[in-house]
């Protein structure tokens, strides 16, 4: 028997929640001696050395990236509303799009004379929208 449209929509929010839950109690990865020297940027970087404390992960210094950290694979790539998030450049990627399940984000090279089109189809389709407002439609002089 198939399972109700309502316990899918239930799971996939419930996902996203306990995505929401581990990313708050995931630590911030940092760069090893970031803290210590302005020349070197947090952004991480594997430790290597052989006598680094922080690649043996010695009592005190910061964790490693390791992929325990990761949220839910079936979460991965949705939404936070618990949709699928689908990158449209088109009105015509609007028609793959399923409206109950999907939603649309408009893509960042898209430009405002077709980014409108594609907000008129998606309202034809009943598609959301997360980012209607990206570029300032221009209207045209009179």
């Amino acid at each position: 028997m198939p399972k109700s449209k309502q316990s899918e929509e239930n799971r996939l929010k419930a996902l996203v929640a306990k995505r929401k839950e581990i990313s708050d109690n995931r630590p911030a990865f940092v760069r090893q001696e970031s803290w210590r020297y302005v020349r070197i940027h947090p952004e991480w970087r594997k430790p290597k050395g052989v006598d680094s404390k922080m690649r043996r992960q010695d009592k005190g210094w910061p964790p490693l990236v390791r992929v325990g950290y990761r949220g839910p694979v079936a979460a991965r790539g949705l939404h936070p509303s618990g949709h699928h998030d689908v990158i449209v450049y088109r009105p015509k990627d609007l028609d793959a799009l399923v409206p109950g399940s999907d939603v649309a984000r408009i893509g960042g090279t898209v430009g405002a004379k077709k980014r409108e089109s594609i907000l008129e189809r998606a309202n034809e389709l009943g598609i959301r929208v997360v980012n209607p407002t990206g570029l300032r439609i221009v209207e045209p002089e009179k």
